[in-house]
């Protein structure tokens, strides 16, 4: 150990004998390695001040990193959750949208189809109130007439009250100038009209209620005048009910389709604020995102550049410590040898050309060595061991060995060259293709993500019209079911109507009939006495009850039947409405359903060839970015092999040139 020591003293010593002739060799050695000594020990101490350098900003960026980083998490949450609820809203404002059309549309509908009834049922009133007018009036008028002609004495004529008495009184009247043409006409066919209808029979009442009533043809038509004000008042009555529900249900209607518009405007106001805050949520997350993944890689690169930095400090400074033990151990050895040093000096005056030489290829080594141990490079440390094995054995031989260490360097530096070459052609082609790859990807990625979208609006829409299809057909069901239950009452009523009714015309008849054969046995003169005169006025007043209660029974059933047909019509209009709603809904769902299978279908091929980009990446990743070392630090790196190499033949080539001079010197002055 303490040769090789020696040898390395004598070696660094002797490159100094030539330009030092006033010095001894051996204080040159001494001031060399002093010098030497000196120069690490700077060196160390600026690489400690610039190591701590390095230390305190890798803890300031490291800091500020994981605070941004921090940062940019919270941001992406924010607006991720800032995002679904934007889209929630939206979704659910477009389910409000579409239920506040339909129910707009809907009491639109039902809107027109009350306003046609009611606007039928005002025309029928109108000409049934005429026409019960003009009954009235020409009752009143032939009244007034018979009363004026009873007073004048013809109240034979007037007790009868037979069909055929008065066509013959009204005929009469006619021709005495009393009434005219039309009005003989409308009332004998009244007569007619209302001697051939038959009611339901409710039984003789009281001899009692009878009292008082009189008969004739004055009577007749006064019980015709109070059936035709009973039905204008009936029809009236109906009428201004009709008029008012309308009126009730047109205003309801009306207030609920303004509610509905208004409460639609609204929605569609937020919906749109919503929409808009989505998209700039979406593009502060596209942004924010970005920041936020160049921030973990920025942090991940300083993590790994900091320790690599720590690596090399302390690996150069271990490389410090060592050759400072063995400049110490070689001034040690020459402090202990100094006698034998002194007796030598002749020789090492003599072979300071050789020395100077061997300096140059060990600090060559030296700072190879170094070189390969900061890169951590195996051909760099292989290099070093040739050039220590062609500098041993071309000393032993005699060689030169000055060629064959250059020669290793410049095929190590054109080695390094071609390999830089090979591998910036593999990053073009690594770039090109994982550029072109992402590309694709990110745009499969946004197809599929739009139509994921598509897919799920689609789906809530589709499922959505179901409800308001099992809605509508529920409400369909209802209706049958109301015009069922409303069809058993009206066939109920007429079946008492039809029963009734013919009993009671048959009473009417059957009273009539009595009242004729009395009249015209006492009309004959067979006999008269006040019994038979108080049977007929009883016989009368019984006639006039029961048409009176067959009159009401037929504006009853008349009232009944107009409203069963109105009901009836209602849901008519009802039932086809929804029948269309139901179509229309139906149709439209099974639209969706199918676009939703072939949307479905597009994604599920977009994502076959979105998991093919992946695969692809993945592989490209393995080839080019998943190595131990990337590229641009494995670039920086070669670039430093590369500049080392050559500073070492630099080194190589300048002692040469300095060796040539030397010995040019030295032959002269052994000449002189």
């Amino acid at each position: 150990m303490k040769a090789c020591f020696i040898c390395l003293a004598l070696t660094v010593a002797a490159a100094s004998v030539a330009h030092a002739s006033d010095a001894t060799p051996i204080n040159q050695v001494f001031a060399m390695l002093g010098d030497l000594q000196g120069k690490i020990i700077k060196e160390g101490e600026a690489a400690q001040k610039t190591y701590d350098e390095f230390s305190e900003w890798c803890d300031d960026r490291s800091k500020n990193a994981g605070f941004e980083i921090k940062t940019g998490k919270a941001e992406v949450a924010d607006l991720s959750a800032a995002i679904e609820k934007a889209t929630a809203i939206i979704s659910s404002s477009g389910t409000k949208i579409e239920e506040l059309a339909a129910s707009v549309a809907g009491d639109d509908s039902d809107l027109k189809a009350a306003t046609a009834i009611r606007t039928s049922e005002a025309a029928d009133f109108a000409a049934e109130e005429k026409e019960s007018k003009d009954v009235i009036s020409t009752l009143e008028r032939a009244i007034a007439v018979l009363s004026r002609e009873a007073a004048k004495g013809g109240a034979s004529m007037l007790q009868s009250s037979g069909t055929q008495s008065v066509a013959q009184a009204l005929a009469a009247m006619v021709q005495a100038s009393l009434l005219s043409a039309a009005d003989s006409t409308r009332l004998t066919s009244l007569v007619q009209s209302s001697n051939s209808d038959g009611e339901e029979s409710f039984g003789a009442p009281a001899a009692a209620v009878y009292e008082g009533k009189s008969g004739g043809i004055i009577g007749t038509l006064e019980d015709l005048l109070d059936k035709a004000q009973m039905l204008l008042e009936s029809a009236r009555k109906t009428e201004g009910t009709n008029a008012q529900n309308f009126a009730l249900l047109k205003q309801s209607l009306e207030d609920e389709i303004a509610a509905a518009e208004k409460d639609m405007a609204e929605v569609k106001k937020s919906a749109a604020a919503s929409e808009e805050s989505k998209s700039a949520a979406q593009g502060d997350l596209s942004v924010t995102s970005a920041d936020l993944k160049e921030d973990i890689g920025t942090l991940a690169n300083l993590h790994q550049d900091c320790m690599v930095g720590a690596q090399d400090f302390q690996a150069a400074t271990k490389s410090r410590g060592e050759e400072l033990s063995a400049l110490a151990g070689a001034k040690k050895v020459l402090a202990e040898s100094l006698p034998a040093l002194v007796q030598e000096t002749s020789f090492l005056q003599v072979s300071a050309l050789a020395s100077g030489a061997d300096l140059a290829k060990y600090e060559a080594v030296r700072f190879i060595r170094d070189l390969a141990r900061k890169d951590k490079s195996t051909a760099l440390a292989q290099l070093a061991s040739k050039m220590t094995s062609v500098i041993r054995f071309g000393a032993s031989s005699g060689s030169d060995p000055f060629s064959k260490v250059k020669s290793l360097i410049s095929d190590m530096i054109a080695t390094l060259e071609k390999a830089a070459l090979a591998d910036a052609s593999q990053k073009a082609f690594c770039d090109k293709e994982t550029a072109e790859t992402t590309a694709k990807k990110q745009e499969k990625a946004h197809e599929i993500s739009k139509l994921s979208t598509k897919v799920s609006s689609m789906s809530a829409k589709s499922a959505k019209l179901k409800e308001e299809v099992a809605t509508v057909q529920k409400e369909l069901a209802d209706v049958a079911a109301s015009q069922t239950e409303i069809n058993k009452i009206r066939s109920d009523e007429k079946a008492v109507f039809d029963k009734n009714q013919p009993e009671l015309a048959a009473g009417i008849a059957g009273v009539q009939k009595a009242l004729t054969v009395l009249r015209d046995y006492y009309a004959q003169g067979a006999g008269k006495s006040d019994a038979g005169g108080g049977i007929i006025s009883m016989l009368e007043v019984v006639e006039s009850d029961f048409t009176r209660g067959l009159t009401e029974m037929e504006v009853s059933e008349s009232s009944a039947v107009a409203e069963y047909e109105k009901i009836s019509t209602m849901n008519k209009f009802t039932k086809v409405s929804k029948d269309k709603d139901l179509e229309y809904k139906s149709k439209e769902a099974t639209g969706l359903d199918k676009s939703v299978a072939e949307t479905s279908s597009d994604k599920e091929g977009l994502q076959a060839e979105l998991d093919a980009l992946l695969e692809y990446l993945a592989k490209l990743g393995e080839m080019c970015v998943a190595k131990a070392e990337p590229f641009a630090e494995k670039k920086a790196r070669r670039e430093a092999e590369v500049a080392g190499l050559k500073e070492a033949l630099t080194i190589l080539e300048g002692e040469a040139a300095l060796l040539q001079r030397n010995h040019a010197k030295r032959s002269l002055r052994g000449k002189h």
